[in-house]
């Protein structure tokens, strides 16, 4: 049943008296709608049960009489109402049905058994609407899905905290379970799963100087800068470990924003060193933070710094082995089943296994205490290589579209509830006593992550050109400063790193520990939005025309040599028969030997391109080994 309580009576009551005395006073029909809320206020208390009727009363529909008339309400009351009497109490009907459906709403949220359906109801809403609001807004100059879901997150978050008097701001509470355990394995796996490795190996030395090198050199950037600029604001509670825990925290880089701009197949080079730096850059920070979490840092030497590196090395190195441990025995699982006829075909049962043995490495790399972005990144790369041409080709289709689905709506959950939490009422209530201090803190950290991002971008650009013999292997000015716009933006590691130093159960007493919270907020919705906005335009003004932008061409699926033009690229100098033998002349590099090491042990093993698996009917296995140009 419906509560009315003493404001409800009064609220109708009151509306009543006001159009029943309607004629008596002679209002002029108000058709602007802030004079129309103005008076109807004047009559009725403003309160968060009387908010639903409001609405119905500033929609209800204009009488029979033109604008400058007055209202008759009650001319001809006893011989029949006029047609705006009987509107009026077709919008009473409506307005009683819209406080029912407000009061059971606000019942069931209050109801344990029914808040958290009645959550997730909300947040799969939210999320269908981010999804279509992305694909409508898709052809949009400056709004990408990524900023289209963080401002439907901070609507929301507003509209929260409006209806709950001030008390929450989101309907999930932010877990970091939630985003490390079921949130950021797909991303992570997709990533791997989807990239073009032969993209990636090649500016594997590259992507590694800006993931790892560059992000020890933000690192010490920032984690210095706030060593020394934090006293100045009268920070002086935090302690060493939480100094070099901000220059992880703000180390991992959100580059979402910019790859959707990207093509992959117009600018292959820029896309693959944005995107491989971006996962490197991740898993570095993560390894940095668990490292610092892991050590004593009270009296820093000689010896401690040691340790910390050979933490940090064991960690990069341990994590990439177990993915690429786990990725060879799901492929050499799904090859046996299949070669040895111990089950029937079924793609069921191959899309799982491949789902599951995914979610395995990032599971047991947890459980060692190891990177898990970076084993299950490598995981992806392995199992894309052999255990995906293991699986038949529905399988092939089916989990290509799982795994990019599962990573597209993770992502957009990761960005709708930053976008609720950024409202957080309890953290901003203990800053707001003061608010230049987390401003300033704030602008601070901005400036040292565009500083730190530019003191490894620029310079180590220029040592990787020296290393690169060929011209359109080179990275360009315009492309360095892409890459280094990429890296401005923070993301949700940044906010779940911080959650996880600066606060215990998503919550803090401390006064220092808010302001750095709500200033990793900060400086995430400002990344996300201002310099989002600000992606496209760039890279539109920057690379004006990316189909002819100087970079590696992709690699095709057929042979070079039965794909060289007949007249040449248009960026490059006129083919010769030489050049043209030479090229099909297989170099002794890294990939060469690769190649035959894969061919003549690996697959034979592990599976591969070139597998087919077996299915009633048909053999059981063809070997397919193509000589193929380097």
């Amino acid at each position: 049943m419906m509560r009315w309580g003493r404001g409800e009576v009064q609220t109708y009551v009151s509306l009543f008296h006001w159009h029943w005395h309607a004629k008596k006073l002679s209002v002029p029909y108000i058709a602007n709608l802030h004079h129309r809320f103005h008076f109807v206020t004047q009559y009725m208390p403003v309160t968060m049960n009387t908010i639903p009727y409001i609405y119905i009363t500033l929609l209800l529909p204009s009488p029979s009489q033109p604008s400058n008339s007055s209202w008759n309400v009650t001319d001809k009351i006893g011989g029949g109402s006029t047609c705006y009497c009987k509107h009026f109490f077709i919008s009473m009907a409506v307005g009683v049905g819209a406080l029912y459906l407000y009061d059971k709403l606000t019942t069931l949220m209050m109801t344990s058994d029914h808040a958290s359906v009645v959550s997730m109801n909300l947040f799969v809403a939210l999320l269908c609407a981010c999804i279509i609001i992305g694909h409508l807004l898709e052809e949009n100059r400056w709004i990408n899905e990524s900023i289209t879901a963080l401002l439907i997150g901070l609507c929301t978050g507003v509209f929260i905290l409006f209806t709950t008097g001030g008390k929450s701001s989101h309907i999930l509470v932010f877990s970091e379970d939630l985003f490390f355990i079921y949130l950021l394995p797909p991303i992570i796996f997709n990533a791997g799963f989807q990239v073009k490795k032969k993209q990636f190996f090649r500016n594997f030395m590259t992507i590694m100087l800006f993931g790892a090198v560059g992000t020890l050199i933000s690192f010490c950037i920032i984690s210095l800068g706030a060593i020394h600029f934090f006293q100045k604001l009268d920070i002086d509670s935090l302690k060493i470990g939480d100094f070099l825990a901000i220059g992880a925290i703000f180390s991992a880089t959100d580059s979402v924003c910019t790859l959707q701009v990207l093509n992959q197949d117009e600018t292959p080079l820029l896309y693959s060193l944005v995107f491989g730096e971006g996962v490197v850059n991740d898993a570095t920070s993560i390894v940095l933070f668990k490292a610092i979490q892991n050590f004593d840092l009270s009296h820093i030497d000689l010896t401690t710094a040691l340790q910390l590196l050979g933490n940090f090395l064991y960690l990069f190195i341990a994590s990439t082995v177990l993915g690429i441990f786990v990725g060879l025995l799901s492929a050499f699982i799904i090859k046996k089943l299949y070669f040895g006829k111990l089950i029937r075909h079924s793609t069921d049962r191959e899309v799982a296994l491949m789902v599951l043995m995914a979610y395995l490495s990032y599971m047991l790399s947890e459980l060692f205490s190891l990177s898990a972005i970076l084993t299950v990144f490598f995981c992806g790369i392995v199992m894309s290589h052999y255990t995906w041409h293991n699986v038949t080709e529905s399988s092939r289709v089916t989990t290509k579209h799982v795994f990019a689905t599962l990573s597209f709506i993770a992502e957009i959950f990761i960005f709708l509830y930053v976008g609720m939490d950024a409202l957080d009422i309890e953290k901003w209530r203990i800053v707001s006593q003061s608010p230049r201090k987390s401003i300033g803190v704030s602008s601070l950290l901005l400036a040292l992550i565009l500083v730190g991002r530019a003191a490894f971008v620029f310079p180590l650009s220029f040592l990787s050109n020296l290393l690169k013999n060929s011209q359109s292997e080179k990275i360009e000015l315009k492309q360095q400063v892409t890459i280094w716009w990429a890296g401005l933006m923070r993301g949700a590691v940044s906010i779940a790193l911080a959650y996880n130093q600066f606060t215990r159960l998503g919550h803090t007493k401390l006064r220092e520990n808010a302001i750095m919270i709500t200033s990793t907020i900060t400086v995430v919705l400002f990344s996300t939005l201002a310099f989002g906005l600000m992606t496209k335009p760039l890279v539109r003004l920057l690379l004006p025309s990316s189909k002819h932008v100087m970079s590696l061409p992709s690699p095709p699926s057929t042979p070079k040599s039965f794909t060289v033009p007949l007249l040449g690229s248009q960026n490059g100098p006129p083919p010769s028969t030489l050049r043209m033998l030479l090229s099909c002349i297989p170099t002794r590099g890294v990939h060469h030997y690769w190649r035959k090491f894969d061919d003549s042990v690996m697959r034979p093993v592990f599976g591969g391109r070139g597998f087919v698996p077996y299915v009633p009917g048909s053999p059981l296995e063809q070997s397919v080994h193509q000589w193929r140009c380097t």
